[in-house]
């Protein structure tokens, strides 16, 4: 039975890496060096948000990137993110984004398949709107449905 330490100790560490528990950060980064797509996600989003590492997002882009070139789909769609939002790290670049977003997409992930519809919106690409958001909606995603309503008719 853990003790108040304990769990608090457990607690902490779960806070600082998304990952496992058992999971340092020099055996996450030993795995992530090895080529360990999960690990270098996890890295990336360490470094993004500054848990356990400082706040780096060139290094969060390097490691989303390792992970996004061997086909993670949440990796991908956090490269997607960082292309599309100022101040992460990297210009703005929607073509960029949309091709992270689009693998990302093209994978089910939901979340890139409803910032893919919003950004063609945004571009009055509506056909293809249609279609990204389209696909979240059909996974339940509310967001979704509600932005598929305000889309001009027809095209």
């Amino acid at each position: 039975m853990l003790t108040r330490v304990g769990v608090l100790l457990v607690f902490l560490l779960v806070m600082v890496y998304p990952g496992r528990a058992e999971d340092s950060l020099p055996a996450l980064k030993a795995k992530a060096e090895g080529g360990d797509a999960q690990a270098q996600a996890d890295l990336g989003v360490m470094y993004a948000n500054g848990r356990g590492v400082p706040l780096d997002y060139t290094e969060a882009r390097k490691w989303y990137l390792k992970a996004a070139d061997q086909g993670h789909a949440e990796a991908q769609y956090k490269l997607g993110l960082m292309y599309a939002a100022a101040g992460q790290g990297v210009p703005v670049d929607y073509t960029e984004a949309i091709k992270w977003l689009g693998k990302a997409a093209d994978q089910g992930h939901v979340q890139a398949q409803f910032k893919l519809g919003t950004i063609y919106a945004t571009r009055h690409d509506y056909a293809e709107a249609r279609k990204w958001l389209g696909k979240a909606a059909d996974q339940g995603h509310v967001q979704a449905r509600v932005y598929l309503g305000k889309l001009p008719p027809g095209q």
